[in-house]
């Protein structure tokens, strides 16, 4: 069984061959299949992770030895993160493990569309879930987006990387972040310290966010130049915000008047997400929080879009996932004791 790529130039490769026990490919560009293999060849060693193959490496030539089936899904895998190198985007171990998802579920890939470039830094956000994907293709199309999900699904740092997305390809003037500072009403006034020495706590993890993409340097100017704006819930009243994108973070403790004072500062050629998760509201009376609330008033309007992550789409460490089913397992056991005690 041969595979030959005919377009040099679209493909990267001179010739990939499969044969019994065998896989080799051969790439025109030394320094494309460097990017490729990564930095000591990691890439193509965590392969090995998800298929029981073994590679071996000289210069610009791959052989990959295996049985059929490992050696044709690596082949595809490899095809993929090849057409990624030559569009520029740099490859991860995260990146690896979403290819591999995606083909040995039978399912084209396509994630290069998907990826968010942040020009400046040449700095490539790669969605890792399907919700994740559905959320990006959400913001795209729509003027609000509310994501309602657990810590760790990457609600927030997508939202911020598609902000600086936009704003670098010129589709919005400046970047707005917010959350409410403190919880059930933004009660302040025992705080040491200026208005913004005492909010700033709160507002650290959207800074996070912010310098995780950006170099400290380039995001400190812009936040100078008032380009980003990172301010408390409280500072949105009384505004119109046009030509922006909005993202308001922690919205489950917000109270009804708050969220909808944030939604209608909505203006034209602007963009808001709104992220929480409504297992984790700290307003003492939690069927106040905004959040739940606009889950019943804002449905089914047109321009709105809901994205519901679930703990099968947390990012964070292996063990985040694990600890956030333990909890949603010991509230859906409560909830169900309190019925029957009710019956």
């Amino acid at each position: 069984m041969v595979y030959i790529y005919p377009d040099r130039r679209a493909t990267g490769f001179l010739e990939g061959t499969l044969e019994e026990g065998f896989l080799r490919i051969s790439f025109e560009d030394i320094n494309t299949a460097r990017n490729l293999f990564g930095p000591r060849d990691e890439n193509i060693k965590y392969l090995g992770k998800h298929f029981n193959i073994r590679a071996n490496i000289r210069g610009n030539n791959l052989t990959i030895t295996g049985d059929k089936k490992d050696l044709e899904a690596t082949n595809i895998v490899i095809k993929e993160l090849h057409d990624r190198v030559k569009k520029g985007y740099h490859i991860g171990l995260e990146d690896i493990d979403q290819v591999v998802f995606e083909v040995t579920n039978n399912k084209k890939s396509g994630l290069v569309q998907d990826h968010i470039f942040i020009h400046p830094t040449r700095k490539t956000i790669t969605p890792r879930s399907k919700t994740q994907r559905d959320y990006i293709e959400a913001i795209k199309k729509h003027d609000i987006v509310i994501a309602i999900g657990p810590a760790g699904t990457g609600k927030t740092y997508l939202a911020m990387a598609m902000a600086l997305h936009l704003y670098y390809n010129r589709q919005i003037s400046r970047i707005i972040l917010t959350r409410p500072a403190i919880e059930a009403g933004e009660k302040l006034g025992f705080l040491p310290g200026t208005m913004y020495e005492k909010v700033n706590p709160y507002l650290r993890p959207l800074y996070d966010a912010l310098y995780d993409m950006v170099e400290f340097d380039r995001a400190s100017k812009l936040i100078e130049k008032g380009i980003i704006e990172i301010a408390p819930l409280a500072f949105m009243r009384g505004r119109t915000l046009n030509d922006a994108f909005i993202i308001l973070d922690e919205a489950q403790n917000t109270i009804s008047d708050q969220m909808k004072m944030f939604l209608t500062r909505l203006g034209f050629s602007s963009k808001t997400v709104i992220t929480g998760d409504v297992t984790q509201i700290d307003l003492s009376d939690k069927k106040s929080s905004g959040l739940v609330e606009i889950q019943t008033i804002l449905k089914g309007i047109r321009g709105i879009r809901f994205v519901y992550f679930t703990e099968r789409d947390v990012v964070r460490h292996p063990l985040v996932k694990k600890i956030i089913k333990a909890y949603e397992t010991k509230r859906v056991v409560a909830r169900n004791e309190q019925s029957q005690r009710k019956g």
